[in-house]
């Protein structure tokens, strides 16, 4: 409320002047905190609309959505614990851990991490060599990594992954999802195929009748009850590995505090920290498409090393997004912050309270609904846009997808995919480099006019251009629109003049933008002295 002095004689005080006076010093003396007052309460209800935003719009569907994911997460996290040669409350534990904290520090909402398989993999070597102690203390030091990329920014580096790899990446993992679903489905008894063609008639037609409650949580639901009412002789999770009873608890890993250490642990954190913020900034752009939201990459990096950190603390693995997790999150209606923390909540309720409950959930069901992710995740649209997209993007795409498939290591198939474009990018510029030239009347003077970006790719072909052999005497090299980029670009246009001097010819080079202008007078060696008999190489 705002307080202002009538106008006029009219004082409902009814003071004297002097008492009147006072109190609108008083006024005056009090609006700054006033002031202040309002922009504290705006700024606090800025901050409760962002709480509203991220945490409770969508209150039914994430917490829905996050106990599908807790059961979903089970048996994938008891199986990456095996790949990775460690018990399987590792698995579960950093899974619980690290979706909890992920919640609230990560910055794609409504995005999944936990123990992933291609993180188990790189842990495999440091495990059987040197324990389970030193794994806790490599997830630390990948997590404190990982937080040193986030104040970096090195999130921003994802712009440089284009629509291709990211298709390919999207397409490789539905494939690797549908592959980790065989070893359930071959050698088992013939009412395992039945269950999951019955979980995925329910997955598909349930949403027919209703859609308030997701359709591969009741195919879970289902199935459990039946094959527990009908006694089936089927493979469960509890078949998995035995599921821990207790609560994580905080340690310290025990090992020796020295260089040695650090020299063995190292370059194990180093790896896992890349691979873990390539498959989660990978992930977060894939849920940015599917929710047609924006993500805050630098804060999930950092986000996802507070997560790892915590995991090793309490008994964890080192673990990174999910992107199988994160598709069943967002197609079972999860969207904010909330979904993730109900995951990680009802993960460890389920395996704490209800563990023997829990145990008995029979794997076709959960197999079912795996397969509904991998046919749900794989572009299908790729396929028919394979003949019509530019060759370059479809070969780029089918690189990523066969690399990845063939290594089952999806950072590898990105490290592909990214390298062929940018290989295809440098040739597709370095075509659009043009050299024109026009003789003078007297024709004594030949002037050149070089358009495009010159850099390793174009450095060739814009040497080529001159003709150095031409009976002139000045020649003049407009680079108005063009740019020096890198010292192969420099290094040609060292070539070319030098060898048109060599031969009594004047050169000139106009237009230099700044940039180029400093690269050339850091690198260049035309205009240095002897520069024609000290650089026979150009």
């Amino acid at each position: 409320m705002c307080c202002r002095p009538r106008s006029g004689r009219s004082n409902r005080t009814g003071g004297p002047a002097p008492l009147r006076a006072g109190m609108l010093q008083t006024l005056n003396r009090r609006r700054p905190r006033t002031a202040g007052a309002h922009r504290a309460m705006l700024e606090t209800c800025v901050t409760l609309s962002d709480f509203r935003r991220d945490w409770l719009f969508n209150l039914r569907g994430d917490m829905l959505a996050g106990l599908l994911v807790a059961l979903a997460l089970i048996p994938e996290a008891i199986a990456f614990s095996i790949i990775a040669g460690v018990d399987p409350a590792v698995g579960l534990y950093a899974s619980i851990a690290i979706t909890i904290v992920i919640a609230f520090a990560g910055g794609r909402p409504g995005m999944i991490s936990a123990a992933t398989g291609a993180m188990a993999l790189v842990m495999v070597t440091l495990v059987r060599e040197h324990g389970l102690q030193y794994l806790l203390a490599a997830t630390i030091l990948c997590g404190l990594l990982q937080i040193g990329a986030g104040f970096l920014k090195l999130g921003a580096l994802m712009r440089f992954v284009s629509k291709s790899v990211v298709t390919g990446f999207v397409n490789a993992l539905a494939i690797l999802i549908f592959l980790a679903q065989m070893p359930e489905l071959i050698g088992v008894p013939e009412m395992t195929y039945v269950m999951v063609a019955a979980g995925l008639a329910i997955i598909y037609l349930f949403p027919r009748l209703t859609r308030v409650v997701p359709s591969p949580l009741v195919c879970i639901v289902v199935l459990t009850a039946v094959a527990l009412t009908f006694g089936m002789d089927l493979r469960t999770v509890g078949d998995m590995g035995e599921l821990p009873s207790t609560l994580p608890m905080f340690l310290l890993p025990d090992i020796p505090l020295n260089w040695e250490t650090l020299q063995i642990v190292f370059p194990y954190s180093v790896t896992l920290a890349m691979v873990g913020l390539l498959e989660s900034m990978m992930t977060a752009t894939i849920v940015d498409e599917m929710t047609d939201t924006h993500s805050d990459k630098n804060r999930e990096c950092a986000g996802q090393g507070v997560a790892n950190i915590v995991s090793g603390f309490f008994g964890g693995m080192a673990g990174c997004a999910m992107i199988g997790q994160s598709v069943i999150n967002v197609k079972a209606g999860g969207r904010g912050r909330l979904s993730t923390l109900c995951a990680g909540v009802f993960l460890l309720i389920l395996i704490v309270a209800l563990g023997p409950l829990v145990a008995r959930i029979p794997m076709a069901a959960l197999v079912a609904v795996m397969i509904m992710v991998s046919i749900s995740t794989f572009n299908w649209a790729s396929l028919r846009t394979l003949v019509t997209h530019p060759k370059s993007s479809s070969f780029v795409m089918l690189a990523t997808v066969v690399v990845t498939v063939a290594t089952h290591d999806l950072s590898k198939g990105v490290f592909t995919g990214v390298l062929l474009s940018g290989i295809f990018f440098a040739r597709k510029v370095a075509k659009v480099v043009r050299v024109e030239s026009a003789l003078s009347e007297d024709g004594r003077t030949r002037d050149y006019t070089v358009l495009g970006q010159l850099f390793f790719a174009s450095a060739d072909q814009f040497a080529a251009a001159f003709d150095t052999k031409e009976d002139v005497d000045r020649v003049r090299i407009d680079v108005t629109r063009s740019h020096f980029w890198d010292v192969s670009a420099i290094a040609a246009l060292d070539k070319v003049i030098l060898k048109f001097r060599r031969r009594g010819v004047q050169v000139e080079v106009a237009g230099l933008n700044a940039a180029s202008a400093t690269m050339i007078e850091k690198f260049a060696i035309h205009d240095k002295p002897g520069a024609a008999e000290t650089a026979p190489g150009h």
